[in-house]
């Protein structure tokens, strides 16, 4: 595949990431990568993001232990969103929820 990274971040330096459950496709969390954090993930195999409230880099599950395993990631039509679709080791929610979508609103 030679797809060109740099082409997701043509808008802003970041980029949301739906985070999604491989097999049974419930989405367990919003995060947003930056270039290095999205490269990371696709050396790694495990999912890197930026910490918008801390300004740096963190690997999903380093303090937990709880990691994602990518088995996919679809950018949208837009090249301004992406999709990753992983196998999620224990809860993906800092509340021990498997998913961080809980509240209900409506």
């Amino acid at each position: 595949m030679n797809f060109e990274i740099d082409k997701l971040f043509n808008k802003s330096e970041l980029i949301p990431a739906i985070v999604q459950e491989s097999g049974t496709g419930e989405v367990l969390m919003l995060a947003y990568m930056n270039k290095e954090s999205l490269e990371i993930t696709l050396k790694e195999g495990r999912t890197c993001f930026f910490s918008r409230s801390r300004q740096k880099l963190w690997r999903k599950g380093e303090t937990s232990g709880h990691i994602q395993i990518v088995k996919s990631i679809k950018a949208d039509c837009d090249f301004d969103t992406l999709l990753i679709e992983v196998e999620q080791t224990g809860p993906a929610c800092h509340t021990g929820s498997h998913s961080c979508f809980f509240n209900d609103v409506m």
